[in-house]
């Protein structure tokens, strides 16, 4: 499930340019830094006189050269709906047999940043917690799916990170907005400011403004320089404050 990728270098790809470090994945995806490591490295749990439990990653990563970026953008949009399933309270030992089965029935690479898990996945997941016999996914599935209308759909807090989410002529994710922010819309887009978050209104690449801040500047000062809406940057102020404590 996870993609290992050579990143090829002078290049700035969805797929396989390394864009961010773990911790910084984690506090664009209001997750803790420990849950995006286990996605991203897997995990080994001891206990005294049974046998390891082990976990492979689940999110796409690429090789990196000593402690820079790991993850590409297409690996922070499959970050993106595992913390949707996790709102969802669904454990991500119960997550991945059914991811593993998006996987397969989908037939893709990336499943999880691509627009057909959005139109086919809940279908999916619901014909699997109806005959699979895996117990966990079929339970994992459940609850992430519900029937309205005689349709299979994602519950309503799934389907409220999934719309953060912006699609390419290719199916797969271009264009993430991210979920901490209550006021400011703060995207995500990998041919805008490097991949880093950027203010929609107004452009200005969010740490950029931050550091002013940071640096002493009042907060009507940096949003007037930078553009952003004053609402905005204290919505943005107050999340890296939080964040920070």
């Amino acid at each position: 499930m996870t993609a290992v990728l050579d990143s090829p270098p002078g290049t700035l790809d969805r797929f396989s340019s390394p864009l961010y470090t773990v911790a910084e994945a984690a506090r664009y995806l209001d997750v803790p830094a420990s849950t995006l490591a286990t996605w991203a490295k897997g995990y080994r749990r001891r206990s005294s006189g049974r046998p390891d439990v082990t976990g492979a990653p689940v999110l796409t990563t690429v090789r990196a050269h000593g402690r820079g970026p790991v993850i590409p953008f297409v690996g922070l949009a499959e970050g993106l709906v595992l913390t949707a399933m996790r709102s969802a309270g669904v454990p991500l030992q119960r997550i991945r047999p059914a991811l593993t089965r998006l996987d397969e029935e989908l037939g893709l690479e990336h499943a999880l940043a691509s627009r057909r898990l959005y139109t086919d996945g809940a279908e999916v997941l619901y014909d699997y917690a109806e005959h699979g016999e895996n117990e966990d996914a079929a339970r994992a599935a459940r609850e992430l799916v519900v029937v309205r209308s005689d349709q299979r759909v994602f519950n309503e807090v799934v389907d409220s990170y999934l719309r953060r989410l912006e699609f390419a002529d290719d199916g797969y994710a271009e264009l993430i907005h991210l979920p901490a922010y209550e006021v400011a819309d703060v995207l995500v887009d990998p041919s805008r400011g490097f991949g880093q978050p950027i203010f929609a209104r107004g452009g200005a690449r969010l740490e950029d403004a931050l550091a002013l801040f940071r640096a002493g500047e009042p907060l009507n000062v940096v949003a007037d320089e930078y553009g952003v809406p004053r609402a905005d940057f204290e919505d943005a102020v107050r999340i890296a404050t939080r964040i920070a404590a």
